[in-house]
């Protein structure tokens, strides 16, 4: 029987790690209005930030909070 390692996942990523974490190419990766942090010549992807853009994306036939703010603002409600 194969013995499985636990899975380490860094708390700080570079952009090409960052990216495959949330499942995204690094140019769509730099897109993405996502924090980074400077580390001397590095720019790290804090993994907390990176949780919390995915958590804000809506499940698919999921209205977003900003398009229901935008019908709230133009009195397009769900009549």
């Amino acid at each position: 029987m194969a013995r499985h390692e636990p899975v380490f996942v860094p708390r700080q990523m570079q952009a090409a790690a960052a990216a495959h974490y949330i499942g995204v190419s690094p140019s769509k990766l730099r897109t993405l209005d996502i924090r980074r942090k400077k580390d001397g010549g590095n720019f790290l992807y804090d993994r907390a930030d990176l949780d919390a853009y995915c958590d804000s994306l809506p499940y698919e036939g999921e209205i977003s909070e900003a398009a229901k703010k935008c019908d709230e603002i133009f009195g397009r409600g769900s009549d």
